[in-house]
Protein backbone atom coordinates (compact mmCIF):
# COMPACT_ATOMS: atom_id res chain seq x y z
CA UNK A 1 0.00 0.00 0.00
CA UNK A 2 1.33 3.43 -1.24
CA UNK A 3 1.44 6.11 1.65
CA UNK A 4 -1.41 8.32 -0.19
CA UNK A 5 -3.38 5.03 0.29
CA UNK A 6 -2.75 4.62 4.03
CA UNK A 7 -3.46 8.30 4.47
CA UNK A 8 -6.81 7.71 2.56
CA UNK A 9 -7.19 4.48 4.30
CA UNK A 10 -6.53 5.96 7.82
CA UNK A 11 -8.46 9.91 7.20
CA UNK A 12 -10.28 9.41 4.10
CA UNK A 13 -9.66 10.20 0.34
CA UNK A 14 -8.74 13.85 -1.11
CA UNK A 15 -12.52 13.69 -2.80
CA UNK A 16 -14.03 12.35 0.60
CA UNK A 17 -12.47 15.32 2.10
CA UNK A 18 -13.47 18.08 0.05
CA UNK A 19 -17.15 17.43 -0.02
CA UNK A 20 -16.54 17.56 3.41
CA UNK A 21 -15.09 20.65 3.19
CA UNK A 22 -18.15 21.87 0.26
CA UNK A 23 -20.84 21.07 2.42
CA UNK A 24 -19.19 23.40 5.89
CA UNK A 25 -18.85 26.33 2.92
CA UNK A 26 -22.47 25.92 2.00
CA UNK A 27 -23.37 25.91 5.69
CA UNK A 28 -21.75 29.33 5.62
CA UNK A 29 -23.36 29.63 2.81
CA UNK A 30 -19.89 30.81 0.89
CA UNK A 31 -19.81 29.36 -2.79
CA UNK A 32 -17.32 26.10 -4.03
CA UNK A 33 -16.31 25.43 -7.43
CA UNK A 34 -17.57 22.60 -8.41
CA UNK A 35 -15.26 20.41 -11.06
CA UNK A 36 -16.33 17.55 -13.04
CA UNK A 37 -13.80 16.16 -16.12
CA UNK A 38 -14.72 19.12 -18.75
CA UNK A 39 -16.72 21.41 -16.67
CA UNK A 40 -16.11 23.85 -13.34
CA UNK A 41 -19.06 25.52 -11.91
CA UNK A 42 -19.08 28.05 -9.49
CA UNK A 43 -21.98 26.99 -7.32
CA UNK A 44 -23.84 29.01 -4.39
CA UNK A 45 -26.44 27.86 -1.92
CA UNK A 46 -30.09 29.71 -2.05
CA UNK A 47 -30.15 28.81 1.28
CA UNK A 48 -30.21 32.01 3.44
CA UNK A 49 -29.47 34.27 0.02
CA UNK A 50 -29.70 37.70 0.65
CA UNK A 51 -29.25 40.87 -1.78
CA UNK A 52 -25.35 41.04 -0.61
CA UNK A 53 -24.73 37.65 -1.07
CA UNK A 54 -26.38 37.72 -4.61
CA UNK A 55 -24.88 40.96 -5.65
CA UNK A 56 -21.23 39.57 -4.80
CA UNK A 57 -21.73 36.42 -6.55
CA UNK A 58 -22.88 37.81 -9.84
CA UNK A 59 -19.63 40.43 -9.31
CA UNK A 60 -17.25 37.32 -8.44
CA UNK A 61 -18.97 35.80 -11.87
CA UNK A 62 -18.38 38.00 -14.35
CA UNK A 63 -18.81 38.11 -17.18
CA UNK A 64 -20.65 34.99 -16.70
CA UNK A 65 -24.43 34.99 -15.72
CA UNK A 66 -25.67 32.73 -13.59
CA UNK A 67 -28.54 30.44 -13.89
CA UNK A 68 -30.75 28.58 -11.27
CA UNK A 69 -29.84 25.11 -11.22
CA UNK A 70 -33.12 23.11 -9.36
CA UNK A 71 -33.83 19.23 -9.17
CA UNK A 72 -36.36 17.66 -11.50
CA UNK A 73 -39.43 17.50 -8.94
CA UNK A 74 -38.60 21.21 -8.48
CA UNK A 75 -39.07 21.65 -12.36
CA UNK A 76 -42.13 19.68 -12.32
CA UNK A 77 -43.66 22.05 -10.00
CA UNK A 78 -42.75 24.69 -11.92
CA UNK A 79 -44.67 22.85 -14.97
CA UNK A 80 -41.91 22.10 -16.69
CA UNK A 81 -40.97 18.60 -18.10
CA UNK A 82 -38.09 17.14 -17.12
CA UNK A 83 -35.86 14.03 -15.80
CA UNK A 84 -32.95 15.28 -14.61
CA UNK A 85 -31.85 18.69 -12.44
CA UNK A 86 -32.99 21.87 -14.77
CA UNK A 87 -30.87 25.10 -15.23
CA UNK A 88 -33.46 28.41 -14.94
CA UNK A 89 -31.95 31.50 -17.32
CA UNK A 90 -32.40 33.98 -14.84
CA UNK A 91 -33.36 37.57 -16.13
CA UNK A 92 -30.62 40.45 -15.50
CA UNK A 93 -32.01 41.85 -12.67
CA UNK A 94 -33.53 39.42 -10.92
CA UNK A 95 -33.63 39.62 -7.22
CA UNK A 96 -33.41 37.80 -4.46
CA UNK A 97 -37.29 37.26 -4.13
CA UNK A 98 -37.99 36.35 -7.73
CA UNK A 99 -34.94 33.65 -6.88
CA UNK A 100 -37.03 32.47 -3.99
CA UNK A 101 -40.07 32.56 -5.59
CA UNK A 102 -38.89 30.06 -8.12
CA UNK A 103 -37.65 27.58 -5.92
CA UNK A 104 -39.60 27.50 -3.14
CA UNK A 105 -43.12 28.95 -3.67
CA UNK A 106 -46.34 26.41 -4.42
CA UNK A 107 -47.91 28.50 -7.15
CA UNK A 108 -45.59 30.77 -9.74
CA UNK A 109 -46.69 32.51 -12.40
CA UNK A 110 -44.42 33.51 -14.77
CA UNK A 111 -42.59 31.90 -18.29
CA UNK A 112 -39.48 30.54 -17.29
CA UNK A 113 -36.93 29.48 -19.70
CA UNK A 114 -34.79 26.23 -18.93
CA UNK A 115 -32.98 23.51 -20.06
CA UNK A 116 -31.35 20.18 -18.64
CA UNK A 117 -28.03 20.84 -16.14
CA UNK A 118 -25.43 18.71 -16.57
CA UNK A 119 -23.42 16.26 -14.25
CA UNK A 120 -21.15 19.05 -12.33
CA UNK A 121 -24.64 21.01 -11.54
CA UNK A 122 -26.23 17.67 -10.71
CA UNK A 123 -23.58 17.16 -8.56
CA UNK A 124 -23.80 20.72 -7.17
CA UNK A 125 -27.72 19.60 -5.75
CA UNK A 126 -26.69 16.50 -4.25
CA UNK A 127 -23.88 18.72 -2.25
CA UNK A 128 -26.83 21.17 -1.14
CA UNK A 129 -28.67 18.23 0.12
CA UNK A 130 -26.05 16.89 1.43
CA UNK A 131 -26.13 20.46 3.61
CA UNK A 132 -30.17 19.93 4.46
CA UNK A 133 -30.02 23.31 2.72
CA UNK A 134 -33.08 24.47 0.02
CA UNK A 135 -32.34 21.68 -2.95
CA UNK A 136 -31.29 25.14 -5.23
CA UNK A 137 -28.22 26.73 -6.35
CA UNK A 138 -26.96 29.45 -8.08
CA UNK A 139 -23.91 28.29 -10.58
CA UNK A 140 -21.77 30.39 -13.29
CA UNK A 141 -19.32 29.03 -15.48
CA UNK A 142 -16.09 29.89 -14.79
CA UNK A 143 -12.61 29.31 -15.40
CA UNK A 144 -10.68 26.60 -12.24
CA UNK A 145 -8.42 29.05 -12.12
CA UNK A 146 -11.11 31.57 -10.30
CA UNK A 147 -11.06 29.17 -7.38
CA UNK A 148 -7.79 29.68 -6.49
CA UNK A 149 -7.34 33.57 -6.81
CA UNK A 150 -9.95 33.61 -4.45
CA UNK A 151 -9.30 31.10 -2.24
CA UNK A 152 -12.67 29.32 -2.96
CA UNK A 153 -12.76 25.64 -2.15
CA UNK A 154 -13.16 23.14 -4.90
CA UNK A 155 -15.42 20.06 -4.98
CA UNK A 156 -14.68 17.08 -7.45
CA UNK A 157 -18.20 16.01 -8.83
CA UNK A 158 -17.58 12.20 -8.93
CA UNK A 159 -17.20 12.33 -5.33
CA UNK A 160 -20.12 13.74 -4.43
CA UNK A 161 -21.41 11.16 -5.70
CA UNK A 162 -19.61 8.36 -3.91
CA UNK A 163 -19.65 10.44 -0.13
CA UNK A 164 -22.93 8.48 0.48
CA UNK A 165 -20.66 5.22 0.23
CA UNK A 166 -17.98 6.40 1.74
CA UNK A 167 -19.50 7.73 4.71
CA UNK A 168 -21.24 4.37 5.56
CA UNK A 169 -17.76 2.94 5.21
CA UNK A 170 -16.23 4.59 7.73
CA UNK A 171 -18.84 4.63 9.91
CA UNK A 172 -17.53 4.32 13.65
CA UNK A 173 -18.00 3.47 17.07
CA UNK A 174 -17.62 6.39 19.11
CA UNK A 175 -18.98 5.87 22.66
CA UNK A 176 -21.04 3.57 24.88
CA UNK A 177 -22.70 3.90 27.78
CA UNK A 178 -25.97 2.51 30.00
CA UNK A 179 -28.62 4.88 30.04
CA UNK A 180 -31.82 4.32 32.98
CA UNK A 181 -35.17 4.20 31.35
CA UNK A 182 -38.49 5.38 32.27
CA UNK A 183 -39.31 1.81 32.80
CA UNK A 184 -36.98 0.84 35.27
CA UNK A 185 -35.18 -1.10 32.20
CA UNK A 186 -31.63 0.00 31.69
CA UNK A 187 -30.67 0.72 27.44
CA UNK A 188 -27.57 0.43 26.45
CA UNK A 189 -26.96 3.47 24.30
CA UNK A 190 -24.26 2.66 21.23
CA UNK A 191 -23.08 6.33 19.50
CA UNK A 192 -21.39 5.75 15.67
CA UNK A 193 -19.98 8.79 13.98
CA UNK A 194 -19.72 9.42 10.22
CA UNK A 195 -17.48 10.92 7.61
CA UNK A 196 -19.51 13.91 8.40
CA UNK A 197 -19.37 14.32 12.36
CA UNK A 198 -22.60 13.46 12.32
CA UNK A 199 -24.33 10.70 15.27
CA UNK A 200 -26.61 7.87 14.91
CA UNK A 201 -27.37 6.05 17.71
CA UNK A 202 -28.09 2.27 18.85
CA UNK A 203 -30.34 1.97 21.74
CA UNK A 204 -30.30 -1.68 22.88
CA UNK A 205 -32.44 -3.22 25.26
CA UNK A 206 -31.94 -6.73 27.24
CA UNK A 207 -29.34 -8.68 25.97
CA UNK A 208 -30.35 -9.55 22.49
CA UNK A 209 -29.24 -13.06 20.99
CA UNK A 210 -27.36 -12.06 17.60
CA UNK A 211 -27.63 -16.10 16.57
CA UNK A 212 -31.82 -14.97 16.31
CA UNK A 213 -33.56 -12.82 14.34
CA UNK A 214 -33.81 -9.49 16.70
CA UNK A 215 -37.01 -6.91 17.33
CA UNK A 216 -35.89 -3.66 15.85
CA UNK A 217 -37.13 -0.70 15.26
CA UNK A 218 -35.54 2.31 12.38
CA UNK A 219 -36.46 5.24 13.79
CA UNK A 220 -36.01 8.76 12.06
CA UNK A 221 -35.19 11.65 14.51
CA UNK A 222 -38.35 13.97 14.98
CA UNK A 223 -37.89 16.93 17.43
CA UNK A 224 -41.56 17.45 17.43
CA UNK A 225 -42.86 14.16 17.77
CA UNK A 226 -40.18 12.38 19.94
CA UNK A 227 -39.30 15.66 22.77
CA UNK A 228 -42.21 17.68 22.32
CA UNK A 229 -44.85 15.56 21.80
CA UNK A 230 -46.40 16.97 18.23
CA UNK A 231 -49.21 15.78 17.74
CA UNK A 232 -49.20 16.16 13.71
CA UNK A 233 -47.55 13.16 13.06
CA UNK A 234 -47.18 9.68 14.44
CA UNK A 235 -43.35 10.07 15.20
CA UNK A 236 -43.27 9.95 19.28
CA UNK A 237 -46.30 7.27 19.46
CA UNK A 238 -44.00 4.75 17.28
CA UNK A 239 -40.84 5.57 19.44
CA UNK A 240 -42.59 4.92 22.91
CA UNK A 241 -44.44 1.61 21.36
CA UNK A 242 -41.26 0.57 19.91
CA UNK A 243 -39.70 0.74 23.14
CA UNK A 244 -42.65 -0.91 25.09
CA UNK A 245 -42.79 -3.46 22.83
CA UNK A 246 -39.13 -4.65 22.57
CA UNK A 247 -39.14 -4.62 26.31
CA UNK A 248 -42.26 -6.88 26.87
CA UNK A 249 -40.53 -9.45 24.85
CA UNK A 250 -37.43 -9.02 26.41
CA UNK A 251 -34.99 -7.50 24.29
CA UNK A 252 -34.14 -5.91 20.94
CA UNK A 253 -32.63 -2.44 19.26
CA UNK A 254 -33.67 0.75 18.41
CA UNK A 255 -31.96 2.37 15.83
CA UNK A 256 -32.62 6.54 16.47
CA UNK A 257 -31.39 8.37 12.93
CA UNK A 258 -30.34 11.87 12.06
CA UNK A 259 -33.08 11.16 9.24
CA UNK A 260 -35.35 14.44 10.32
CA UNK A 261 -38.58 14.80 8.18
CA UNK A 262 -37.78 11.99 6.10
CA UNK A 263 -34.31 13.03 4.92
CA UNK A 264 -34.85 16.42 4.47
CA UNK A 265 -33.50 18.33 7.53
CA UNK A 266 -35.29 20.09 10.41
CA UNK A 267 -35.38 23.60 8.32
CA UNK A 268 -36.85 21.95 5.45
CA UNK A 269 -39.36 20.01 7.46
CA UNK A 270 -40.86 23.26 8.69
CA UNK A 271 -41.65 24.67 5.33
CA UNK A 272 -43.16 21.90 3.96
CA UNK A 273 -45.33 21.70 7.52
CA UNK A 274 -46.32 25.55 6.43
CA UNK A 275 -46.97 23.74 2.46
CA UNK A 276 -49.63 21.58 4.99
CA UNK A 277 -51.21 24.49 6.06
CA UNK A 278 -51.93 26.07 2.83
CA UNK A 279 -53.40 22.88 1.71
CA UNK A 280 -50.65 20.36 0.24
CA UNK A 281 -50.71 16.85 1.66
CA UNK A 282 -47.40 15.70 3.39
CA UNK A 283 -46.23 14.13 -0.25
CA UNK A 284 -46.80 17.12 -2.67
CA UNK A 285 -45.30 18.94 0.05
CA UNK A 286 -41.95 17.40 -0.49
CA UNK A 287 -42.12 17.16 -4.14
CA UNK A 288 -43.22 20.91 -4.80
CA UNK A 289 -40.27 21.64 -2.71
CA UNK A 290 -37.76 19.87 -4.97
CA UNK A 291 -37.34 17.21 -2.82
CA UNK A 292 -38.48 13.18 -3.18
CA UNK A 293 -41.26 12.57 -1.68
CA UNK A 294 -38.60 10.19 0.99
CA UNK A 295 -34.91 10.94 0.28
CA UNK A 296 -33.99 8.22 3.32
CA UNK A 297 -31.43 6.04 2.36
CA UNK A 298 -31.32 3.13 4.94
CA UNK A 299 -27.26 2.49 4.11
CA UNK A 300 -26.31 3.24 7.79
CA UNK A 301 -28.70 1.65 9.36
CA UNK A 302 -27.82 -1.95 7.91
CA UNK A 303 -23.92 -1.20 8.53
CA UNK A 304 -25.16 -0.29 12.30
CA UNK A 305 -26.78 -3.61 12.20
CA UNK A 306 -23.83 -5.12 10.86
CA UNK A 307 -21.30 -3.45 13.68
CA UNK A 308 -23.41 -4.91 16.47
CA UNK A 309 -23.32 -8.43 14.83
CA UNK A 310 -27.03 -8.23 14.05
CA UNK A 311 -27.53 -9.81 10.48
CA UNK A 312 -31.45 -11.17 11.33
CA UNK A 313 -33.99 -8.92 12.02
CA UNK A 314 -37.85 -8.66 12.95
CA UNK A 315 -38.76 -5.30 11.98
CA UNK A 316 -40.94 -2.97 13.94
CA UNK A 317 -42.62 -0.58 11.21
CA UNK A 318 -45.37 0.50 8.95
CA UNK A 319 -43.43 1.71 6.34
CA UNK A 320 -42.63 -1.55 3.46
CA UNK A 321 -40.01 0.84 2.17
CA UNK A 322 -37.63 0.08 5.39
CA UNK A 323 -37.64 -3.74 4.53
CA UNK A 324 -36.46 -2.95 1.17
CA UNK A 325 -33.97 -0.28 1.97
CA UNK A 326 -32.18 -2.62 4.71
CA UNK A 327 -32.46 -6.29 2.29
CA UNK A 328 -30.71 -3.47 -0.18
CA UNK A 329 -27.85 -3.92 2.22
CA UNK A 330 -27.60 -7.75 3.17
CA UNK A 331 -29.68 -7.55 5.89
CA UNK A 332 -32.09 -10.88 6.74
CA UNK A 333 -35.65 -9.64 7.81
CA UNK A 334 -37.13 -12.31 9.03
CA UNK A 335 -40.88 -10.58 9.81
CA UNK A 336 -42.47 -7.42 10.10
CA UNK A 337 -44.36 -6.28 13.07
CA UNK A 338 -46.43 -3.16 12.80
CA UNK A 339 -46.96 -0.54 15.10
CA UNK A 340 -50.35 0.95 15.72
CA UNK A 341 -50.11 4.44 16.99
CA UNK A 342 -53.19 6.61 17.55
CA UNK A 343 -54.90 8.12 14.88
CA UNK A 344 -55.61 12.01 15.92
CA UNK A 345 -57.84 14.79 14.61
CA UNK A 346 -54.05 16.67 14.05
CA UNK A 347 -52.72 13.91 12.03
CA UNK A 348 -55.06 11.49 10.50
CA UNK A 349 -54.46 13.76 7.15
CA UNK A 350 -50.65 13.36 7.12
CA UNK A 351 -51.37 9.39 8.00
CA UNK A 352 -53.73 8.82 5.35
CA UNK A 353 -51.16 10.33 3.01
CA UNK A 354 -48.64 8.29 4.13
CA UNK A 355 -50.91 5.10 3.31
CA UNK A 356 -52.46 6.36 -0.12
CA UNK A 357 -49.71 7.69 -1.78
CA UNK A 358 -46.27 5.83 0.14
CA UNK A 359 -47.71 2.80 0.90
CA UNK A 360 -47.61 2.40 4.55
CA UNK A 361 -49.66 -0.01 6.18
CA UNK A 362 -51.90 1.69 8.56
CA UNK A 363 -54.98 -0.40 9.61
CA UNK A 364 -55.73 1.54 12.71
CA UNK A 365 -56.80 4.57 10.32
CA UNK A 366 -59.67 2.59 8.63
CA UNK A 367 -60.25 1.18 12.65
CA UNK A 368 -60.63 5.22 14.21
CA UNK A 369 -63.81 6.35 15.07
CA UNK A 370 -65.11 9.00 12.91
CA UNK A 371 -66.16 10.43 16.02
CA UNK A 372 -62.85 11.38 17.82
CA UNK A 373 -61.15 12.16 14.33
CA UNK A 374 -61.50 15.33 12.20
CA UNK A 375 -62.27 14.55 8.83
CA UNK A 376 -59.92 15.35 5.79
CA UNK A 377 -59.36 18.88 4.41
CA UNK A 378 -60.61 19.43 1.37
Amino acid sequence: MSAGDKISALFGSKGQTSVNRGVAEFHARRPVLVQGADESLLALPVEGLDAQRLAEFVALCAPALPRLVVTARRAHALGLDATSPTAVRLAPDADVAAILALVADADVDCAIDAKPAGAVAAAAIELVKLSQGLPAVLVADVAASLAAAHDIVTVDAKAVAQFGAEAIRTLTLASKAYVPLDSGRRARFVIFRDAMGGSQTAIIVGKPDMSKPVLVRLHSACLTGDVFGSRRCDCGDQLNLALKRIEEIGSGIVLYLAQEGRGLGLANKMRTYQMQDDGLDTVDANTTLGFNDDERDYGVAARMLQMLDCKRVILLTNNPHKLDGLAEYGIDITARMPIEAPVNADNRRYLTAKASRAGHRLDQLAESSDANVAPLAP
